[in-house]
């Protein structure tokens, strides 16, 4: 099979301004050709865009906007894993010997239509994820003793760890006390358990193995990946206190990378709300169920940034079709050394995790040199 990698990317920082879906597209493809002058943009063969916006046509628009002809241009909707989705696309048609470099561009505007799901009539008033969050909250809570008090944690490291991060929405510091004051959205969810949408964008140029070497010498191979559906509605789920996908994903990403959990030396991790954290780092494996806290807090008190080092969801913000993305070009960072006050040591094998609409669905990579 053709390896395929990561050669170049460029992101945005995101906001609560309110641009043209078109234009912040157009500004993390242009901050990734601006720092990788040498690449012939001839040699792209496919441009995918991940967004959840409903503006039509957009990867041949952004194609034109940056001077690519490519043979294949299409848009890729998935809600949250948007991203990651797109990635796995653009690493199909490399491998497969469609095209030998892809362009994966995405974007979110702070009002995307993709953060409440009208189709779900089932779901009655609650179309918004803060209804799920906050079923999970109470069902992990009430299955492991967890307290309010401890949840907070997650907030208050990741808005720490976006301190480091020039692209992060959030730039302040809060403490556990200032996540439980925080506005009651809920019996079990405050305003700072959640990560907020904004207008963002993030772009990766994929490359087959030939292709890579010809303009990078340091590229981040993909090496693992996992992808599980396991419905739309939330209430299918086998727990409301595990993510299913996310296990499964998991499992298959790690297997065809080769590595075990405990080879991963940094993650990424989707925090949508405080409780998604210790759930995923659970269903992946990093602990065992019910101690996704403990880790934490144990990361946490040493100030070890292994898990969401750029500050995650919760304090990098979350524009839906950016979020997988800009969550590889993290792991990209670390893996090449290059993640300023954010670097982690040893990073030499990195995990995304991306997941949509209550863990109905997740998209895992692994990432290595």
């Amino acid at each position: 099979m053709q390896k395929v990698g990561i050669i170049a990317h460029g992101i945005i920082p995101f906001t609560k301004e309110d641009h043209k879906i078109e234009s912040i597209l157009h500004k993390s493809t242009n901050d990734l050709f601006q720092k990788n002058t040498n690449i012939d943009k001839k040699g792209i063969d496919a441009v995918l865009v991940s967004t959840n916006n409903n503006s039509k046509y957009l990867s041949p628009v952004l194609s034109e906007m940056v001077g690519i002809q490519p043979k294949i241009a299409h848009s890729i909707e998935s809600l949250c894993n948007s991203g990651t989705n797109s990635i796995v696309s653009a690493y199909s048609y490399i491998s497969s010997g469609l095209a030998d470099m892809v362009l994966v561009s995405g974007a979110e505007r702070y009002d995307s239509p993709g953060q409440i799901l009208e189709w779900d009539n089932s779901r009655g008033e609650f179309k918004h994820p803060i209804f799920w969050a906050s079923i999970f909250s109470k069902s992990y809570k009430r299955k492991f003793g967890i307290s309010d008090e401890q949840l907070a944690l997650v907030s208050v490291k990741n808005h720490k760890q976006a301190k480091e991060n020039p692209n992060a929405i959030s730039k302040k510091t809060y403490t556990v006390k200032d996540v439980i004051n925080s506005k009651k959205l809920t019996d079990d969810l405050r305003l700072l358990d959640c990560s907020r949408p904004c207008t963002g964008s993030a772009s990766v140029l994929l490359a087959s193995e030939e292709m890579a070497k010809k303009y990078t010498d340091m590229p981040i191979w993909i090496t693992g990946i996992g992808q599980k559906t396991t419905s739309a509605g939330f209430t299918k789920n086998t727990s409301l206190a595990s993510m299913e996908s996310t296990k499964i994903a998991g499992q298959s990403a790690l297997k065809m990378s080769n590595h075990t959990v405990s080879d991963i030396d940094v993650a990424e991790v989707h925090d949508a709300f405080s409780v998604c954290e210790p759930m995923a780092l659970e269903s992946i494996g990093f602990t065992n169920p019910g101690k996704g806290m403990s880790m934490v807090k144990e990361l946490h008190d040493t100030n070890n940034f292994k898990i969401n080092p750029r500050g995650g969801l919760i304090g990098t913000g979350h524009p839906l079709g950016a979020t997988g993305i800009s969550q590889t070009i993290e792991i990209v960072q670390q893996i090449q050394k290059t993640a300023g006050n954010r670097q982690t040591d040893n990073a030499n094998v990195g995990l995304v995790h991306n997941m949509s609409a209550a863990s109905t669905s997740s998209t895992v990579l692994v990432l290595e040199r």
